[in-house]
């Protein structure tokens, strides 16, 4: 009887814990702070400018979420708080609590699903393939001997293996640390392709000391949903955010956040990515969700 007490116990504080923190407006009204999970190399989507600063299309979003979670709660003042992350821990930090929103280029699929949860479809993105101008490289066939990079803890190199176009292309892959690290064995010549994002691709050209030098170039790989992350078994902190970003899309204001992250120039170069909005994410918007990229998938 005792240890079916003690279980009974132990079960109800666990629970109580998972309970709390799963309650991210609680945590937020609590504490009166929130820390979001950015990037810092994730084209425009999010990056930084240095000295703790993140901007970026996503980060705008998240901002305008965040304020309208703050009239919600009441709060005179919500400190947020910037926490980078990569590729490889943004869904453990998020999941342990250490990051409350993961505002940067996380793509929304079945697997992830199972350990996160995502607000409704900001951006779909096109997988695609950047190369050097010169390469002569304009297609997955030609990448056949060739070094390709992607960064550590993405999909990308996985997706462009199981592209019916890849069957039979052998390459080598090299793993940058983040999207930056990628990019410049892109553009130091240790990799001849950087596989990755449309978004992240272009942004990492407009970056770059001479854009012109590179391109994007052959089939797209995949179509996948791009949006903000949260934690699983949080339905309240999740319709905040949802909600937040539906009267957004319904005013017709992200389209103009949109525009000023990829058709203006954007510091610190004040480059211009140059890649208007695709008719996927107008659908998006138009018809808001959080489908995973299997729904997606051609069929």
């Amino acid at each position: 009887m005792k240890k079916a007490l003690f279980v009974a116990a132990a079960v109800l504080a666990s629970s109580t814990v998972m309970a709390q923190a799963n309650d991210t407006l609680k945590k937020i009204k609590d504490s009166g702070a929130v820390t979001m999970g950015v990037r810092e190399s994730s084209g425009a989507l999010s990056y930084t400018l240095g000295d703790g600063k993140y901007v970026g299309y996503h980060v705008e979003l998240c901002q305008r979420v965040l304020a309208d979670v703050q009239k919600q709660l009441g709060l005179a003042k919500l400190d947020i708080k910037y926490q980078p992350v990569t590729s490889q821990n943004r869904i453990p930090l998020v999941q342990n609590g250490t990051v409350d929103i993961e505002c940067g280029s996380t793509t929304n699929n079945a697997t992830r699903q199972k350990d996160v949860a995502f607000a409704v479809t900001t951006f779909v993105e096109e997988v695609r393939i950047a190369v050097k101008a010169n390469s002569g490289i304009t297609s997955i066939a030609q990448l056949a001997g060739k070094t390709i990079a992607t960064t550590t803890g993405t999909t990308s190199v996985q997706t462009l293996r199981k592209h019916e176009r890849a069957n039979g292309v052998d390459f080598k892959e090299v793993f940058g640390k983040d999207h930056a690290d990628s990019f410049l064995l892109l553009e130091s010549g240790r990799a001849d392709a950087f596989v990755m994002d449309g978004a992240i691709l272009a942004g990492n050209i407009a970056k770059a000391k001479n854009p012109a030098d590179f391109k994007i170039v052959g089939e797209v790989l995949s179509v996948e949903p791009i949006a903000i992350m949260i934690r699983k078994d949080d339905p309240a902190f999740k319709k905040a955010v949802d909600d937040s970003l539906k009267a957004v899309m319904k005013s017709g204001e992200i389209a103009s956040i949109w525009n000023k992250w990829f058709e203006q120039p954007i510091p610190p170069a004040n480059t211009k990515v140059g890649m208007p909005v695709n008719d996927a994410t107008k659908a998006a918007w138009a018809n808001p969700n959080d489908k995973p990229m299997e729904d997606y998938a051609k069929k």
